[in-house]
């Protein structure tokens, strides 16, 4: 939303509290000299913005908005992306250790609840809930694509309901098509888990840089049943999944490099092996074979892939020794 448009979102809230009746539409369009749909939008852009709105047809079967309470200062903006984003950063922080920050997001997230009613409160919490069930962040070393803004509040704003998603896809000019959208994965590549139910009731991976448009929908649609998007993601070893690589993985360290790779997490499904001779081995079921060998790359001449053929096929000759440092 325009600094302009924040304004006469505000100057329309004060009106409705001023007046005893409300605002009608027709009002709306002469105060603010603007078209009979716009007048709309402005109307349900108030209701979307503050908790304390009420609307009610009048005997001209005419609609007028007023904000319930006229005390200006308890005008309450709806706090789902403020709940969302403080626990994403309170996960992030306890996630890395510090503590003293995720207490402290903690009481700064548990304050703003307390300034709701009970109601709106359990609302903004589950719509918070919903959303952050449905974002994974799958953390791997290196650069991560850019994602566009619009498309991405227009995914999470879907996620929320769940809403279906109007989409065009790998080209700007490509077809529109509308997917059902579980889950997103956050990495140095983002993918949006979803289904196209003009396709198939399988669930797909969308490249999010290779979404050009995305408009939520005014539908909803029910999860698949069970779908849980960790044990989604659970699946990959780092975002992208190709179920025919689905398999054991094993990796052997060598000694030099064993005491730093039990220092990792590669996969929470792993399983680590000490060897008589020092080195260590590392056992995971994923897919991915691509981001795995990103990583080993990484390890120079220091790892050895045991299994599957196919990875080890495709990382033989570009391990180095001339590293100076391990990851």
């Amino acid at each position: 939303m325009s600094f302009s448009k924040a304004q006469d979102l505000l100057r329309l809230a004060r009106m409705a509290a001023a007046r005893r009746t409300g605002i009608s539409l027709d009002e709306v369009c002469e105060e603010f000299e603007v078209s009979h749909r716009t007048a709309q939008r402005m109307t349900d852009a108030l209701e979307d913005t503050f908790t304390n709105v009420t609307f009610e047809d009048g005997p001209d079967r005419r609609r007028r908005w007023r904000i319930a309470d006229p005390l200006l200062d308890r005008l309450e903006p709806r706090q789902e992306t403020t709940i969302e984003a403080l626990e994403i950063a309170i996960r992030t922080a306890g996630e890395q250790g510090r503590l003293r920050h995720a207490k402290a997001l903690s009481d700064l997230r548990d304050g703003f609840l307390a300034r709701l009613s009970p109601k709106e409160a359990l609302r903004t919490e589950a719509d918070a809930e919903a959303v952050l069930l449905a974002l994974g962040h799958v953390t791997r070393p290196g650069p991560k694509v850019d994602l566009v803004p619009e498309v991405l509040d227009a995914v999470i704003e879907a996620l929320r309901g769940p809403f279906r998603l109007r989409i065009r896809y790998g080209e700007p000019d490509a077809d529109e098509r509308i997917i059902e959208p579980h889950g997103l994965l956050l990495g140095h590549r983002s993918y949006l888990v979803a289904r196209q139910p003009a396709r198939s009731d399988t669930l797909l991976n969308f490249r999010m840089d290779r979404l050009h448009s995305a408009e939520c929908l005014d539908e909803s649609f029910a999860l698949e049943a069970g779908f849980s998007l960790e044990a989604y993601a659970a699946r990959a070893f780092g975002v992208y999944q190709d179920p025919a690589q689905y398999g054991e993985v094993v990796w052997r360290f060598s000694p030099e490099a064993a005491r730093r790779a039990s220092e990792f997490r590669f996969h929470p499904t792993q399983e680590i092996e000490q060897q008589k001779d020092g080195s260590l081995l590392v056992r995971f079921t994923a897919a991915g074979w691509l981001e795995m060998a990103w990583h080993l790359y990484q390890w120079g001449d220091k790892v050895e892939v045991v299994a599957p053929e196919g990875l080890r096929t495709l990382v033989a000759g570009h391990q180095r020794s001339d590293f100076d440092a391990l990851p």
